[in-house]
Parts: structure tokens; C-alpha cells; sequence
């Protein structure tokens, strides 16, 4: 097979090998239903409880506040309706206008239902300012919900200040950290936040598996109908091998931090200093705190689409901040909210760096982009 470099780690991540041994016994010999209370079931019932404190540890959480669920979509779609549809009296919602498309639709969907939503600016790193915030709350906002970091330009909100301001006129703060668990350190009581959503698939573990953490005391319904599962309030036979693999390929990342975030930022800045030795026209977006290895960079009268095809027949994976609609390129609505220039915004690639990733990759993906976009030596 080609050897191909894969630096697109913002989409999915490669399954730890630690988590997939976890993983096996769980789908070859333990294949038991955990709500089963013969011996045989046991067994499953304790990986899913020794997983759930597992997890709990990583994010300095109570094993009873984390709830499995099928992804980070799921996650964010209960933590809004069910948020929502747990008050009836404060029906007020604020979002941000960068956030993910799991928690946009969600908002639009309660919109649809009579919930009023303020979708809040950023300014041109693509931060949510506290002033923003609290310019926007009152006392009848039921739910503030802000991602902890931007999966298109990587950008780190300042969430303890934002859930300062929620709770000081008793809201509910939920966030998006689909993108940071597993890469930067998590601390919900530090944090103080309400909600906090997460899939495995980020943090190099199994497909179809999250979590939402729900703080002890946060009023939320069941957003899945049917059995007791996951203490009544998410139905569904547990799949017990994604959830040993999701808690093994947590604790692996969170065990080696430290390392993975240095092992990034060398490769980040090696990269970065070649672009800028280069002379080539581009610019970098997020500001000054982003996720480690994350890299929005647009390339001035570029199309971001060409590049993008262009790196993949070279074997090298990235995306783009440029959606395609047809013959058409559509700026993404992140590079529309922090106002960038169109013949930047249209020339923008992703290039997010992983833990597996080396010097060798860094230096292909350079050379490459070097013959692309004719960067002159």
C-alpha cells in the first residue's frame, strides 16, 4: 500500500493500538448484554463502570456525572434540548456564531420550537469575548453554550470567564470539547462548567462513542427513550467494547500529555518557520491560543479545494476551510464570522498534526505545498 501522511487529526484520529487490545475481548469472548444480571454479565457491567471512573479521573469529574452516548453529536444535541426542554420558564439560548454544526442545528431546531437563540460574535481570532457575553444574558437565559476550542482554526475560549457570567445570572453552561479532551488538560471543577460534551474518534479512540458529563444538581430530561440505561436518562444497550476502548484511549493520551503536546508544537513550529522563511503570502487564524497542531492557514488567491486535491494525489491527507458547492466556492460560516478576506478565506487549508505524526511528514507536507503554490525558494 502507499505510504500516506495523514494530517487531518481535527476529523478523526488513528485508533490507539493500547485501546483496540482493550477493545477485542469485549467483541470476541465478553460479548454479553450488560443489563443482564446472570455471572456471565458481570464482567460487562464492571469494564462499563471501571471505564465510566476511568474517564471521570481524566477530566476531574464523579463517575456518576458521565453519560455514554453514540458521539459528539449526540453529546451537544442532548445538552441543548435537553437543557431546554428541562425548564419551561427561562427559554432563552446563547450560542456562538463559530460553533460546530452539531450544536448550530441544534439551536435552529429549538428556534423552531419558540426558544429564542442570540448567536454571539467573535472578534478576529475568533473569540467570544465576556463582554459579548454578558452585553447578551439576563436573568430568563436558560443555556449558554460555547465551545471550548474551534475544530475549522483552533481557537481556545476563555470558559471560566464565560461560565463566570452564566452563573452569575443562573445559567446553565454547556461546551463543545470535542476537539481539546485527550489533547489539552480538562478540569470541569476548575472550569465550573454545567455540560461538556466529547467523542472518542478525536482522541484516538473508537468511532460511535462519546459522552456528555453532566454536573451533579444540572437540570436536563432524557434524550433517548426506551430502557434504564445510563441511570434512565440515555437508552440503549451499552456497547461495552467502544467504551473500554473510549476510556483506554483517554487515559493513554492524558498519561502522556505532556509529551504529545511538546512532540506537536516542534512539528508545528518547524512548519511554521519554513512557511515564513519561504515568503509565501499567508496568513495563520485563531489568534494566539490555539489547540497544538491545529493550523488554519490561508493562502493569499489560492482556491483551498485545489490544494487540497492537489495534496492528495501526493499522498497527503489535510482539509480545507473552504466548502464546495458545486462549481462554487462557499466560505466556511468560522471564516465568515472573523471577517476574513475572501482571497484568503478561499485559500484555506487545515493541516492538523497528530501524535503519530514525524519531522518527515512535516517536511514532505512543506515541499509539497512549496510546489503547489509555487513558493519561490
Amino acid at each position: 500500500m502507499k505510504q500516506f501522511i495523514y494530517a487531518d487529526n481535527a476529523a478523526t484520529t488513528k485508533l490507539d493500538p493500547v485501546a483496540y487490545e482493550a477493545m477485542l475481548p469485549w467483541l470476541k469472548e465478553e460479548y454479553a448484554n450488560a443489563s443482564q444480571p446472570y455471572s456471565f454479565a458481570r464482567s460487562a457491567k464492571k469494564a462499563i463502570a471501571e471505564a465510566r471512573s476511568l474517564i471521570a479521573r481524566c477530566i476531574n469529574a464523579e463517575p456518576e456525572e458521565i453519560f455514554f452516548t453514540s458521539g459528539g453529536t449526540e453529546s451537544d444535541n442532548w445538552a441543548i434540548k435537553g437543557a431546554a426542554f428541562a425548564d419551561t420558564e427561562h427559554r432563552a439560548m446563547i450560542t456562538s456564531q463559530i460553533e460546530h454544526h452539531a450544536v448550530l442545528r441544534s439551536c435552529e431546531a429549538i428556534e423552531r420550537l419558540g426558544y429564542p437563540v442570540i448567536y454571539l460574535p467573535v472578534n478576529k481570532d475568533g473569540t467570544v469575548l465576556p463582554e459579548t457575553l454578558e452585553q447578551n444574558i439576563t436573568d430568563n437565559t436558560r443555556l449558554v453554550s460555547v465551545m471550548f476550542a474551534n475544530n475549522e482554526i483552533g481557537t481556545i475560549q476563555p470558559i471560566k470567564d464565560l461560565v463566570r457570567i452564566a452563573h452569575k445570572h443562573g445559567t446553565i453552561f454547556h461546551t463543545d470539547a470535542v476537539q481539546a479532551v485527550g489533547h489539552i488538560p480538562i478540569d470541569v471543577q476548575e472550569l465550573g462548567v454545567d455540560l461538556l460534551s466529547a467523542s472518542a474518534h478525536k482522541f484516538n479512540g473508537p468511532k460511535g462513542i462519546g459522552f456528555l458529563y453532566i454536573r451533579q444538581g444540572t437540570s436536563i430530561v432524557s434524550f433517548m427513550d426506551g430502557g434504564s440505561q445510563e441511570n434512565a436518562l440515555r437508552a440503549g444497550t451499552e456497547n461495552v467494547a467502544a467504551i473500554v476502548g473510549m476510556a483506554t484511549a483517554l487515559k493513554e493520551n492524558c498519561d502522556h500529555l505532556n509529551e504529545n503536546i511538546e512532540h506537536i508544537h516542534e512539528l508545528e513550529n518547524q512548519l511554521i518557520t519554513a512557511m515564513n522563511e519561504s515568503g509565501v503570502q499567508y496568513v495563520r487564524n485563531g489568534g494566539n491560543t490555539i489547540l497544538p497542531g491545529l493550523l488554519s492557514l490561508s493562502f493569499m488567491n489560492q482556491s483551498g479545494e485545489t490544494m487540497l486535491h492537489r495534496l492528495d494525489l501526493k499522498g497527503i491527507a489535510i482539509s480545507t476551510g473552504a466548502a464546495c458547492n458545486g462549481d462554487n466556492d462557499e466560505i466556511s460560516h468560522v471564516l465568515q464570522a472573523i471577517n476574513l478576506k475572501e482571497e484568503f478565506a478561499l485559500g484555506t487549508i487545515r493541516v492538523s498534526i497528530g501524535k503519530q505524526c514525524n519531522e518527515g511528514d512535516i517536511s514532505e507536507i512543506l515541499n509539497s505545498l512549496k510546489q503547489i503554490i509555487k513558493i519561490r525558494h
